[in-house]
């Protein structure tokens, strides 16, 4: 009775068109005549892609893109609102630097009603007797800060 040799392992893959063979001589090292041979073919992989699969992608891919663009495009904002000069008046003053006092609304002087008629006028001390402050959202300077200049970042650690 003759012995016959095993026969070779067969993978079988989702993903790959045809089988594998693996024999005892493609275990060894092709020659330059045998890699050009026509002959030998490689197996194709199939890719079977589903539309939530492409939709995954996508919206993967769009995350990244906002996700580095919008950083990038506030810096360049930022970049040409400090090349821009700023000549916008101050809302709340007006442009002039100052506010009326709210206390004495701006005469300078307080007037106390004590009762039974007598009143007593007083400097205000708020202001001094200036009857106005300096502009707490422009410091004075007329001219409107623009959003990031209001802000003072603290490090209170």
């Amino acid at each position: 009775m003759p012995v016959s040799a095993p026969s070779p392992p067969r993978l079988q893959s989702p993903f790959i068109h045809r089988p594998i063979n693996f024999t005892p001589s493609s275990s060894r090292f092709l020659s330059a005549r045998n890699l050009r041979s026509p002959a030998t073919s490689y197996p194709r992989i199939k890719a079977e892609v589903d539309t939530n699969t492409v939709v995954a992608i996508s919206v993967g891919l769009a995350s990244v893109a906002l996700g580095i663009g919008i950083p990038v495009f506030y810096e360049t904002q930022i970049d040409n609102a400090a090349k821009r000069e700023n000549t916008q008046a101050c809302f709340p003053c007006n442009g002039t630097g100052a506010q009326k006092c709210r206390l004495c609304v701006g005469s300078g002087n307080v007037t106390v009603e004590l009762g039974g008629g007598e009143k007593e006028v007083s400097s205000c001390i708020n202001c001094d007797g200036a009857g106005s402050l300096t502009c707490t959202t422009c410091q004075g300077s007329g001219v409107q800060p623009r959003y990031l200049d209001r802000r003072e970042f603290k490090d209170d650690d």
